[in-house]
């Protein structure tokens, strides 16, 4: 191409470019475009637009930089950053910023906590003018023993909440157990007037005891005051013991020792009667009982705690003999239950993760921990493959379990036991002890003593309380008085109900009741009704028409009297007693208090068709069915899980962390469970507390 014409071309473009610009120039709405610099690896705006500056020449006219914040709100956005910054820096300024953000949210979370508690502080005293009833501060006595009546309680007009429930049918709890408190969670706050009456003024987390002897665990997170549970349902605690109940005036006889140290007694009316007191350990017999310690309440782990840090410090002194030595620190648990193999495994993981590496080396080589069980193998209640993992995990960290074994007597520095051997003899063992846990089953408080022998015949079971299957008191008035959680039992007598039935049934047929022949349809029908009223035959009654079969002696078609009894004294044999666990005083409370908030609900539809006597119960609710929801125990560093129907679990940590999510969720309130998740965290980083007070 000749020079003249290519000179031509350029003077051309370089007009048409000359144009563009110029037409940008008058169009100031229009956003600078940004350029990036491959020479100076900055990122750069134009300003002032200027038709001599292209990409990669230098920029005369002005120019700013983008400011660090901007490049954060690119980063936490998710948009590209500018493509002439390296990883590494656009890494670190995402990190900065979200730094910042983390900051800026405690910070923020830290003034609200102290502009809270600064509102909790109150500078003035907050007393009034309050009205108090006269029969409040002044009672009237009465009853059987004519002793003051509790009539109207001195916080009854503290607020419009209470004094709405004056009025209301009266609900008394004895005891702030599992049953209790599971009742007053469920209950309706607007239906009755509630008092609840224990000689502690605390609900205590006891599945986690054996974790609070060893420090695991803090004493205080278990607890939960029994008034802040009570609040939920506006009502009213007396912290006293339960002595008597007089039935024909519907009072609770209490007492209370004053400043004086004095007795104190008196009554409380009622409407509806919840008896939860618990129970007590089975001495079973056995001599010596007060050189043993117990497991029940938060008094016991205090001295367990103190009596095991007490026998190290002991065997510590440099005049202790060697044999003496051994001797504190052989730890006995008699019992090979959920309570007793929990114990064992807490215990010897405080000896031997915490305590050697505190006091000398030497007591790590000489301690012992000793497990006596009756039966053949420990944890018997559970799935055999649970328990032999239980069995395995002790063998392992050198727990002697020793089976088939009966302790004789407790002496203040050993135990007396036989152990039947594998011949079938039995021979007498001695093992010296520096400290021995008592832990084999659950006995009747003496105020259930007091109301078995009260409710004579009624009562027959020397270790609870009996109760039918709407939990009602046997011997009791109907509808009056009901048991639920470790102090009771419900009594399973299918036979003896249905016989009973079928005699009336036969005399309105007009038959003689040794004569009565029932068809499958007619079996059928009792097999309901025994489904209804005893709700944990179910199981056993699935397949009524391969019972009928079976007990259909003669092959006639029909059960005679004979063949019926036969048959329901096989249900009643395989009906077995209710464990005497939180799981199941927990479901007897949930079911009381849904039963008595529709009982509630329907009060004024009872009394306008007169079903104000006799089995109000069964006509409102159905009868209570305890659902087992498996079992679980701590058994060292490791922990199993019962699940019910041959189904179960074992393992370590995993086990473990399980386990403790199944009671954290279970825990009462979230308090608790803030306490328990920083005892755990303590125990990981600083160790259990070894200190004794």
């Amino acid at each position: 191409m000749p020079v003249s014409s290519m000179m031509a071309a350029r003077l051309a473009r370089a007009g048409q470019n000359r144009a563009i610009t110029s037409s940008r120039c008058f169009k100031p709405s229009l956003a600078p475009r940004p350029i990036y610099s491959s020479q100076s690896r900055s990122f750069v705006k134009l300003t002032g637009a200027s038709p001599s500056i292209t990409k990669g020449s230098p920029a005369t006219s002005r120019t700013t930089r983008q400011l660090p914040s901007q490049f954060f709100v690119r980063a936490l956005s998710g948009k590209p950053l500018p493509q002439g910054k390296s990883r590494a820096l656009n890494f670190c300024y995402r990190l900065a910023a979200w730094v910042g953000i983390s900051i800026s949210v405690i910070g923020v979370g830290i003034v609200g906590f102290f502009i809270y508690d600064a509102s909790t502080y109150f500078e003035h005293p907050t007393q009034s003018d309050i009205d108090v009833s006269k029969i409040a501060l002044q009672p009237r006595s009465g009853g059987e023993k004519n002793l003051p009546i509790a009539e109207v309680f001195i916080d009854d007009d503290d607020s419009e909440e209470k004094r709405r429930l004056k009025d209301k049918p009266r609900l008394v709890i004895l005891g702030g157990g599992w049953g209790g408190v599971a009742l007053l969670k469920e209950l309706n706050p607007d239906d009755y007037h509630v008092t609840v009456i224990s000689p502690t003024n605390y609900f205590l987390f006891t599945p986690m005891l054996p974790s609070a002897t060893v420090g695991t665990l803090e004493l205080r997170s278990l607890v939960e005051p029994i008034r802040r549970i009570l609040s939920r349902v506006n009502g009213h605690f007396i912290r006293a013991k339960a002595e008597d109940i007089d039935f024909s005036h519907k009072m609770v006889e209490v007492s209370q020792v004053d400043a004086n140290g004095k007795d104190i007694r008196f009554y409380v009316p009622y409407d509806k009667l919840v008896v939860a007191v618990g129970s007590t350990t089975n001495p079973h017999g056995v001599k010596g009982l007060e050189n043993a310690y117990f497991l029940k309440d938060i008094n016991d782990a205090r001295m367990i705690r103190n009596q095991v840090i007490q026998n190290f410090e002991l065997a510590n002194l440099p005049t202790c003999p060697d044999e003496e030595r051994k001797r504190l620190l052989s730890f006995c648990v008699s019992g090979g239950g959920p309570t007793g193999v929990e114990f064992a495994a807490e215990l010897f993981d405080l000896l031997n993760e915490d305590l050697t590496r505190h006091f000398p080396r030497l007591l790590r080589n000489e301690i012992s921990v000793h497990l006596i069980q009756s039966r053949g193998h420990i944890l018997n209640t559970y799935d055999e493959t649970v328990s032999r993992y239980a069995e395995e995990r002790f063998a392992r960290d050198q727990v002697d379990v020793l089976t088939n074994s009966r302790v004789k007597e407790v002496l203040p520095d050993k135990i007396i036991f036989t152990q039947k051997q594998e011949d079938g003899t039995m021979i007498t063992k001695e093992l010296p002890i520096g400290f021995c846990l008592w832990s084999t089953g659950v006995s009747q408080t003496q105020f259930c003593q007091t109301l078995a022998a009260k409710l004579g015949k009624s009562q027959t079971n020397r270790h609870a309380l009996e109760t039918d299957t709407h939990l009602r008191l046997n011997g009791s008035p109907l509808g009056d008085v009901y048991a639920i959680g470790d102090c009771s039992t419900v009594q399973n007598n299918v036979a003896d109900h249905i016989v009973t039935f079928l005699r009336s049934l036969a005399w309105k047929r007009g038959k003689d009741p040794e004569t009565l022949q029932l068809s499958f349809a007619d079996w059928r029908g009792v097999a309901e009704d025994v489904k209804r009223r005893f709700p944990q035959s179910i199981n056993h009654l699935k397949r009524v028409d391969k019972l009928f079969k079976e007990f259909d002696k003669d092959k006639s078609g029909t059960l005679d009297f004979d063949e019926l009894t036969q048959l329901l004294k096989q249900v009643d044999d395989k009906l077995t007693s209710l464990p005497a666990t939180a799981q199941r005083a927990h479901q007897q409370g949930q079911y009381l208090a849904r039963k008595f908030n529709k009982m509630a609900r329907m009060h004024e539809g009872l009394n306008a068709n007169d079903i104000r006597e006799g089995d109000v119960d069964a006509a409102v609710y159905k009868a209570f069915e305890y659902k087992h929801l498996g079992s679980l125990a701590y058994v060292g560093n490791s922990a199993i899980f019962d699940l019910g129907e041959g189904r179960s679990l074992a393992g370590g940590l995993w086990a473990v962390y399980a386990w403790r999510s199944v009671y954290f969720a279970q825990s009462v309130s979230l308090r608790t469970r803030l306490l328990m998740a920083m005892d755990w965290t303590k125990r990981g980083l600083f160790g259990r507390d070894l200190m004794s007070f």
